[in-house]
């Protein structure tokens, strides 16, 4: 089943060892298609399926300048799945705080008896 919703898109974008070398490259700056091709053994379709999936999930730019196809990165495009970790993040950071002090609560019980 497809993702639909955006948080879906940009995680399911990211599962791909592909696309997240696609998305390091491009964070050192546009890149035309054939040169993002290149490296990879794969057809230069397939290269453009993966950048179709990273632009639908917000993360990569295309844009045409005569006959150049230009890819960028979409920083912003990650701000929601770094704000939903981040929440994550605090969340499990507090319950793992409150596990080592009744860790600490039980083990002070133990030596008291």
């Amino acid at each position: 089943m497809p993702a639909t919703d955006e948080l879906s898109r940009v995680f399911s974008a990211l599962a791909d060892p592909t696309r997240r070398d696609i998305l390091t490259r491009l964070s050192h700056g546009p890149i035309s298609v054939g040169e993002l091709a290149a490296p990879y053994p794969i057809s230069r379709p397939a290269v453009s399926q993966h950048l179709g999936v990273l632009e639908s999930a917000g993360l990569v730019e295309r844009t045409v300048d005569a006959q150049w196809r230009q890819c960028s990165i979409c920083e912003e495009g990650l701000d929601d799945a770094s704000a939903w970790i981040a929440e994550r993040k605090a969340e499990w950071n507090e319950r793992f705080d409150l596990l080592e002090e009744r860790i600490r609560e039980k083990r002070r019980q133990g030596e008291a008896r």
